[in-house]
């Protein structure tokens, strides 16, 4: 049985699987509040933030590998996938390729997401797009 907490997360990978930041209406809150520094609190912050995601990696590809629902809480395990052929969260387009991992944690109240909380191996992907050198690297030491 798909609960209301799966659907909203079935759509959250259906907006970034079709580059569709629309669809935010369908499960994020207008006053949701998202406890990291890239976004700002709101439904249209988040569409905002997803609209530039989707300008630095078009071709985004995501995949939930898990999702584990608790009471009015639904935690995410994701994948990203995608080339950085634009500019993402500051960094020029590289051309090269990106994969993110994610947890994301979501409270749900009146069949929407309303709070996040998530953690992410940005480290990871600013040194696939070369904003970060490797760690063990001469100028990672410096």
């Amino acid at each position: 049985m798909t609960t209301p907490e799966h659907q909203l997360a079935d759509l959250f990978v259906e907006m970034l699987n079709t580059h569709n930041p629309d669809l935010v209406d369908r499960f994020v809150a207008e006053d949701y509040i998202n406890h990291n520094d890239f976004v700002a609190d709101g439904r249209e912050a988040n569409r905002q933030f997803w609209t530039a995601f989707f300008t630095g990696l078009p071709d985004v590809n995501v995949t939930m590998d898990d999702l584990i629902i608790s009471g009015d809480r639904a935690v995410g395990r994701f994948i990203y996938r995608g080339t950085h052929t634009g500019q993402f969260l500051g960094v020029p387009a590289s051309g090269k390729p990106v994969e993110m991992r994610s947890i994301d944690i979501w409270r749900v109240q009146d069949g929407m997401f309303v709070e996040h909380w998530d953690e992410l191996n940005l480290m990871q992907m600013f040194q696939q797009i070369g904003a970060l050198p490797p760690l063990g690297s001469p100028e990672a030491q410096a």
